[in-house]
C-alpha cells in the first residue's frame, strides 16, 4: 500500500469517525432526556420510548432501499445527503410541542440517518481493499460509540439546567460541527462501480445476502443483542432516579460514561477477531454481556455502574464483529444489501425491543427485564454456535489494487 493510499484511508476513517459520532448523536438524542419528556407529555415509559424507537424504525425501513440506492447513485452521495437532512430535523426537534408530530418527525430523521448507517460499511469494506477490516470495522464502531455517550451525556446534563429541549438543541448543535467535518473529509468512492437501478442485479444482491446461512448469526446478534442493549439504556434513567437511589438527572446522564467501555472494546475485538477468528471472539461478548446484566441485578448503585460497563463493553465487542462478520463475508456484488441487511436487523432489534423491554419494565420491574433479556442474549449465542459449525463458503481473493 502506497503512502498516498495509507493517507487517504487515514481520512476515511476519520471522516466516518466523525459521521458516525453525528449519527448516533442524532440517532438518540431524546434518550438521556426520556424522563423529563414523559412528564411532559404525561405518557408511560414504555410509551415515551416511542421517541427513540420511532427513530430506529425508520433507519430499520429504510436501511435496505436506500443501501439499494447507494449503488447507483454513489455511496459518498447518499451518506452526506442523509446526514445533512438528519441534521436540519434535529434542529427542528427541540421547538416540538406535540408528542404524535414528534414521533412522527423522529421516525422520519430516522430514515435519514439510514443512508449513512446502511452504506458505511460497504463503503469502507471497498475502500480499504479488504485489507485489515476487522480492525478499521472495529475503529468505526468505536466512533459510534463515542457519538452515542457524548449525545447522551451532554443531552442529559444540559437538561438538568435548560429543560429537555435545551438538552437536545445541545446535542444537535454538537452533531452539526461533526457533520461539516464529515462532509468536508470523506473522499469520494474509488472502488464502488455504480450499478444502474435496474431490478434483477440489485434483488440478485439481496438474495445473495438472505440466501447465506453464514450471515444468520451477524443477523441474529444484530436483532436480539441491540434489542438488550437499547432496552437497558432506555429504562436506566428511570431506575436511577426513582426510589431508592434518587439519582439527580444530570449526575444519571453520567452513567452514559460507560459507552466508554464500547469504545476500548470494539476497536480491541475488531483485532482480535483478525486473529482468533469471529465466532470465539462473539461468542465471549455475549458471554461478557450476560454477566453485566446480572450484575446490575444489585441494589447499589456502584455496582450497577460496573455491570453497566460490562454489559456495554460486551455489547460492542459483539456488535463489532457482527458487523465485521458481515463485510468480510458477503460477496462483492451484494455487499451493500448484506450491509443494509445488518442494519435493517440491528435497528429493527432496536425499534421493537425497546418497547417490549421497556413495557415489561414497567409491568414487572428490572429483574423481569433481565430475565428476558438474558434469554435473547442466549439466543443469539446459539446462532454464533450453528453458524461456527457450519460449512466455510469459498471466497473469490478480492484483485489487489495497483500501486499508483
Amino acid at each position: 500500500m502506497t503512502e498516498t493510499d495509507t493517507g487517504r484511508i487515514r481520512r476515511i476513517r476519520v471522516a466516518l469517525l466523525v459521521g458516525a459520532l453525528a449519527l448516533f448523536a442524532l440517532l438518540y438524542m431524546p434518550q438521556p432526556v426520556l424522563p423529563q419528556l414523559a412528564a411532559e407529555f404525561s405518557v408511560a415509559p414504555g410509551t415515551v420510548a416511542l421517541l427513540v424507537s420511532a427513530g430506529t424504525l425508520g433507519l430499520a425501513l429504510a436501511a435496505i432501499p436506500l443501501g439499494t440506492l447507494s449503488e447507483a447513485v454513489g455511496r459518498r452521495r447518499t451518506m452526506v445527503t442523509s446526514l445533512l437532512v438528519a441534521e436540519a430535523l434535529g434542529l427542528v426537534l427541540p421547538w416540538v410541542r406535540d408528542f404524535p408530530l414528534m414521533v412522527g418527525i423522529r421516525f422520519v430523521q430516522g430514515t435519514a440517518v439510514a443512508g449513512l448507517a446502511a452504506v458505511a460499511v460497504a463503503y469502507l469494506a471497498d475502500e480499504t481493499g479488504g485489507r485489515q477490516l476487522g480492525t478499521t470495522m472495529g475503529l468505526y464502531v468505536a466512533g459510534t460509540t463515542i457519538g452515542g455517550m457524548s449525545g447522551r451525556i451532554l443531552g442529559g446534563v444540559v437538561a438538568d439546567f435548560a429543560g429537555w429541549a435545551g438538552g437536545m438543541m445541545a446535542v444537535s448543535a454538537l452533531a452539526g460541527v461533526c457533520t461539516v467535518l464529515f462532509v468536508l473529509l470523506l473522499p469520494v468512492e474509488r472502488r464502488h462501480t455504480r450499478q444502474p437501478l435496474r431490478w434483477r442485479p440489485l434483488l440478485g444482491g439481496l438474495r445473495a445476502a438472505v440466501g447465506d446461512p453464514q450471515l444468520y448469526a451477524p443477523y441474529l446478534v444484530a436483532v436480539l443483542g441491540m434489542g438488550a442493549f437499547v432496552t437497558v439504556y432506555n429504562v436506566l434513567s428511570f431506575r436511577l432516579t426513582a426510589p431508592p437511589l434518587l439519582v439527580p438527572p444530570a449526575l444519571a446522564a453520567l452513567a452514559f460514561l460507560a459507552y466508554a467501555a464500547g469504545t476500548v472494546t470494539s476497536a480491541l475485538a475488531g483485532r482480535a477477531a483478525d486473529r482468533w477468528g469471529r465466532a470465539p471472539v462473539l461468542l465471549c461478548g455475549l458471554a461478557i454481556m450476560t454477566i453485566g446484566l446480572v450484575t446490575m441485578l444489585a441494589g447499589w448503585l456502584g455496582v450497577i455502574v460496573v455491570g453497566l460497563v460490562v454489559f456495554t463493553g460486551g455489547f460492542f465487542t459483539a456488535h463489532s464483529v457482527a458487523s465485521g462478520w458481515v463485510g468480510e463475508r458477503a460477496s462483492e456484488s451484494a455487499r451493500g444489501q448484506a450491509s443494509s441487511l445488518y442494519q435493517f436487523c440491528y435497528y429493527a432489534g432496536s425499534s421493537v425491543g425497546g418497547v417490549v423491554g421497556g413495557s415489561v419494565y414497567a409491568a414487572w420491574g428490572w429483574p423481569a427485564m433481565t430475565a428476558v433479556l438474558a434469554c435473547w442474549v442466549a439466543v443469539a449465542a446459539l446462532g454464533v454456535v450453528v453458524a461456527a459449525g457450519g460449512r466455510p463458503r469459498r471466497r473469490v481473493p478480492e484483485p489487489v489494487p495497483s500501486r499508483a
